[in-house]
C-alpha cells in the first residue's frame, strides 16, 4: 500500500510529450521522474524510489520493450506502461510475455493515460487517489 504520493517515471525522447505528462500527473500529487531514452529511465529506476513507468517503445539506446525487460530482472513487481505510436499483435504479445502492465497507443487521449496510471497503482499497491484526477480533468 502506498502511503506516499506516487511517483511517476515518464520515459520518452521526445521532450514536448514528456513535458506534456509532467503537466498532467503533477498538479494530481504525482512526483514526476524524466527520462529521454531507456538507458536514463534503467538508471532512475535503480537509484530512485518510482511507482510506476510510462516507456516509450521507440527510444535512443533502448527500446521500451527492451527496457520493460531489463526493470522486471531488478524490480519484477514495478507496473509499466508501454506506449507505441507503431503496435500490433506482436508487439502486444511480446509486452504480455515481458510482463507490461498494459499497452497503450502514442496517440493516447488524457482519459486513457489517467485511467491506466491509476488502474496500474490501484492493482499493484491499492492506491486510492480520492478522486483527484477526476476532479482535475
Amino acid at each position: 500500500m502506498l502511503t506516499t504520493d506516487p511517483s511517476l517515471l515518464i520515459s520518452d525522447d521526445d521532450l514536448n510529450f514528456r513535458e506534456t505528462l509532467e503537466s498532467v500527473f503533477a498538479p494530481r500529487g504525482f512526483r514526476i521522474l524524466l527520462a529521454g531514452d531507456g538507458e536514463e529511465a534503467l538508471h532512475i529506476i535503480r537509484t530512485q524510489e518510482v511507482h510506476l513507468a510510462l516507456l516509450d517503445m521507440h527510444m535512443p539506446k533502448l527500446t521500451g520493450l527492451e527496457t520493460l525487460r531489463l526493470v522486471k530482472q531488478f524490480k519484477a513487481m514495478l507496473p509499466c506502461i508501454l506506449l507505441s505510436a507503431q503496435w500490433d499483435d506482436l508487439l502486444i504479445e511480446q509486452a504480455r510475455l515481458s510482463h507490461a502492465f498494459l499497452v497503450l497507443p502514442k496517440t493516447v487521449t488524457l482519459r486513457q493515460i489517467t485511467g491506466a496510471v491509476r488502474q496500474a497503482l490501484q492493482r499493484t499497491y491499492h492506491w486510492h487517489d480520492d478522486n483527484r484526477a477526476e476532479s482535475q480533468s
